[in-house]
C-alpha cells in the first residue's frame, strides 16, 4: 500500500493551468454573437418581452377602466345621498309647516269658541 502523496508546488501550479485551459476551451466553444442560434434565442427573448410589455399595459389599461367606473359610480352615489338629504329636510319642514299649521287653527277655533 503506498501512502499518500501530498502534491508539491509544481503539481498545484500545473493543476491551476489545466483548469484556467479548460475554462478558456469551455468559453471559445460557446458559439458568437453572429451565431444564427444565439440571434434567434435574442429575437425569442424581445418578442417575449415585448409580448410581456403589450400585456402589461392592457391590465394598467382595464385597471385605469376599472378605477374610473368606480370613482364616477362613487360620485353617483354622493349625488343620490345628498339628494335623499335634502329631500328628507324639505320633508321635514313640510311637515313643521303642517303641524304649524294645525297647532294655529286649533288655537283660532279656541279663540272663536270663547268669544
Amino acid at each position: 500500500m503506498s501512502g499518500f502523496r501530498e502534491p508539491g508546488f509544481a503539481d498545484r501550479q500545473k493543476a491551476a493551468l489545466d483548469a484556467r485551459k479548460n475554462l478558456l476551451n469551455k468559453f471559445k466553444s460557446q458559439p458568437g454573437v453572429d451565431d444564427p442560434a444565439v440571434a434567434a434565442k435574442r429575437a425569442e427573448r424581445e418578442a417575449l418581452a415585448a409580448k410581456r410589455a403589450e400585456s402589461k399595459a392592457a391590465r394598467e389599461a382595464d385597471k385605469a377602466e376599472q378605477k374610473r367606473r368606480e370613482e364616477e359610480a362613487a360620485a353617483l352615489e354622493a349625488t343620490r345621498i345628498a339628494r335623499e338629504a335634502e329631500e328628507a329636510v324639505e320633508k321635514a319642514a313640510e311637515a313643521e309647516a303642517e303641524q304649524k299649521a294645525k297647532r294655529d287653527a286649533r288655537y283660532a277655533a279656541r279663540k272663536a269658541k270663547r268669544k
